[in-house]
């Protein structure tokens, strides 16, 4: 999963209130123009950098494309930050012992 793709793709801010749109229900390129109140071949630009992210597919109906959001890129997305959020969990716990550290020589001074 090239997390570069994805996050470049949600960088930009028509194309991450798409996903939340799409976070919603299924939608067609109209429909969401219509929500963004831009253009239908600004819409379509977006879906297709979302789409080649692989982010969103779509299903066709009629002459109409049906977008849905693909969850196995937001779930590579989630593993790849939980990393992160482990680091930065060890980091808070070592924050907190050292203040709760802090604390009580603090407070065996004032008894003394």
């Amino acid at each position: 999963m090239d997390y570069t793709t994805i996050l470049s793709a949600l960088a930009e801010p028509n194309r991450l209130q798409i996903v939340e749109l799409l976070r919603k229900s299924p939608l067609t390129v109209g429909e969401i123009a219509d929500h963004l109140d831009i253009r239908q071949p600004q819409a379509s630009k977006h879906l297709r950098v979302l789409h080649k992210a692989g982010m969103v597919e779509f299903t066709v109906e009629a002459n109409r494309r049906i977008y849905k959001l693909r969850s196995e890129p937001f779930k590579a997305l989630d593993l790849w930050l939980k990393e992160y959020r482990d680091i930065w969990e060890e980091k808070f716990d070592n924050l907190d012992c050292y203040l709760q550290d802090l604390q009580k020589k603090v407070n065996k001074e004032n008894e003394n």
